[in-house]
């Protein structure tokens, strides 16, 4: 590399690196219109003074569910004032209590030390019902009691629902008589194609990168493997450590090498089925014979084929769970007691990367 090619310590490859991140809403969501005027039909009620419709939003993470409902929320904020656009994230907030303090907070209800759920409820009902509401619940298999639907159906008056979910077995989790009350429309949406993906990429790096710095070919291998993982958040990884990369080896072009150690990279922060061990190979192989049996079913199976406890059957299940491995539902339906639902991720092998 010549020294012309060096870049100086005041310079940077980057102009809007706040563009890739995930959270990120851009100014256009490109490929979800259809999504979004559906989206936009079911909350239109509420600006009429009338009651909104529901919506299950369902499609594998990273295809853009939230991005495509929280660009409605931006366009129709600037068409209304009397309508509350509320959005929870149900992993982070994933009881009926602490959704209702996160909707308090975004209520701007500050009066909730030692309040209980009632006191709670009773404030997001006032307030709300003195305009409409729109509440997204994201991550919304995450919730531990979906009673929390039937409370905010029957206390809020003019309200349209969103719950967004990365499985369309959400419903079959919920009681009929919440589903009879909740009646949603189902909105699925279907992964991009590599023309899309690329396309979605070449508009972040427009805004994103100084013009020219990116290498042609380092894009291509960038939506290539970004359409292989069914994720466009890798995308943004990926061209965030090509960046980065490149800056570190002072080089004023991204080039293919700097993508290359950025795929590497990506390895790290994708469970692969390789770094399984054995037990937790047999527990993975067991769920997938029984996706959406319960826990304690796929224990029946384990504990004859394995001997040992429930104690340490459900340490390996948290530890698959929390590496994104295998996902557990709670199913409310089961009127024998609280359980959750097993099913697999979607896990991507070694040789796919």
């Amino acid at each position: 590399m010549s020294f012309h090619d060096l870049l100086s310590s005041d310079e940077s490859l980057f102009l809007n690196p706040q563009f890739l991140d995930p959270d990120f809403i851009p100014p256009l969501v490109k490929y979800r219109e259809n999504e979004e005027t559906e989206i936009a039909h079911c909350i239109q009620p509420l600006l009429q003074g009338r009651n909104g419709k529901h919506v299950l939003i369902s499609g594998v993470p990273g295809i853009g569910k939230t991005l495509a409902v929280k660009q409605v929320f931006k366009q129709m904020e600037e068409e209304t004032s009397e309508v509350y656009f509320l959005y929870v994230n149900c992993w982070k907030k994933e009881s009926p209590y602490k959704i209702l303090l996160e909707l308090c907070h975004q209520l701007q209800y500050k009066w909730v030390m030692n309040k209980n759920f009632d006191d709670l409820l009773r404030a997001v009902s006032e307030l709300v019902n003195q305009k409409s509401a729109v509440i997204v619940l994201d991550e919304a298999d995450k919730i531990q009691d979906y009673s929390i639907l039937y409370t905010l159906l029957e206390s809020l008056h003019r309200k349209s629902l969103i719950l967004i979910s990365n499985t369309k077995y959400l419903l079959s989790l919920i009681d009929d008589r919440i589903k009879s009350r909740l009646m949603p429309s189902l909105l699925d949406f279907r992964s991009y194609t590599y023309d899309e993906v690329h396309g979605i990429l070449e508009e972040r790096v427009k805004y994103v990168f100084v013009r020219g710095v990116l290498d042609s070919s380092c894009l291509d291998l960038i939506a290539e493997k970004t359409f292989e993982a069914k994720d466009l958040r890798k995308g943004l990884f990926l061209l965030k450590e090509s960046g980065e990369i490149a800056e570190s080896s002072s080089s004023r072009k991204i080039l293919s090498s700097h993508t290359e150690k950025a795929l590497s990279k990506l390895a790290d922060f994708i469970h692969k089925e390789e770094d399984l061990n054995s037990e937790e190979k047999t527990i993975l192989d067991i769920v997938k014979r029984n996706q959406g049996k319960t826990v304690k079913e796929i224990f029946g199976e384990y504990e004859v084929k394995t001997g040992k406890s429930y104690r340490t059957f459900q340490r390996k299940i948290k530890d698959l769970e929390k590496s994104n491995v295998i996902n557990t539902q709670e199913d409310h339906t089961n009127s024998e007691g609280r359980n959750r639902i097993v099913y697999v991720s979607d896990i991507k092998t070694l040789d796919e990367f």
